[in-house]
Formats: structure tokens, C-alpha cells, sequence
């Protein structure tokens, strides 16, 4: 039997079995954990939700997320880091730049109907007792 530690980003490192010997252990963060990471954020959920609905201005994602305009700034440029939203500059008058998700981005859509479906189930029963 071995013990394992996590990191603070729930890594596992390598750790000493109960007769002294090491165990093979990953280094890596487990995949749902690291996608929790790129994801997980209330600000980013909320952008990468609104955007399920398609392409969107700058603007028209700040009125229709609430979000101050440096934390979109800031969600959208992480979004863009980590290939879930594609950002598009139009130059004709007027100036606006667009948002839209990338095909990583859209591969969430699923995942966030089944979240919305166990929230229904989960959320709901907890929130009437």
C-alpha cells in the first residue's frame, strides 16, 4: 500500500510505499482537475456559456454578463490563451472587436447541458430542503 500526496493543483508526487520502496506515481494533475483549472472560474463559465449563443462584441458580452470591463478584458484574453475563444478585429467603421468560440470551446456545450441537468436535479432538491 502506498501514500500519496497532492499538490496544491492536485498533482500527485511521488511518494514512498509502506516497505520503503517508490511506486510509480504521475506527475501530471489529473484531467479533470486541469480542466477544472482552465475552466473553473465563475467569470470564465458565465463568458463561456453566453458565448454558446454565438459570435459576440465586446460590449454586447459586458451587458449581457454583468461583468466589469477588466474582468471580461482579463476572461477573454485567458479564454483566448488557452484556445477556447477566437478573437476577431473588425477595422471598418465603426471599430469592434468580436468574440467567438473555437471548436474546443464548442466541445463544451454537452458538458454544460449535463451540468445544467444535474443542477436541476441536485441544486433544486437541496435548495427545498
Amino acid at each position: 500500500m502506498s501514500s500519496q500526496e497532492l499538490t496544491e493543483s492536485g498533482a500527485e508526487v511521488g511518494t514512498a510505499d509502506d516497505d520503503g520502496s517508490h511506486s510509480q506515481i504521475s506527475d501530471t494533475p489529473c484531467p479533470i482537475v486541469e480542466s477544472i483549472d482552465q475552466i473553473g472560474s465563475r467569470w470564465r463559465l458565465v463568458v463561456l456559456h453566453e458565448l454558446q449563443n454565438g459570435e459576440r462584441r465586446f460590449n454586447e458580452l459586458k451587458r449581457e454578463t454583468d461583468a466589469n470591463a477588466r474582468t471580461l478584458s482579463r476572461v477573454l484574453d485567458d479564454l483566448q490563451e488557452t484556445g477556447f475563444v477566437d478573437r476577431r478585429l473588425e477595422e471598418d467603421a465603426p471599430v469592434a472587436t468580436y468574440y467567438s468560440l473555437t471548436a474546443k470551446g464548442e466541445s463544451l456545450a454537452p458538458i454544460f447541458e449535463e451540468i445544467g441537468e444535474w443542477a436541476t436535479e441536485w441544486l433544486a432538491e437541496c435548495n427545498s430542503t
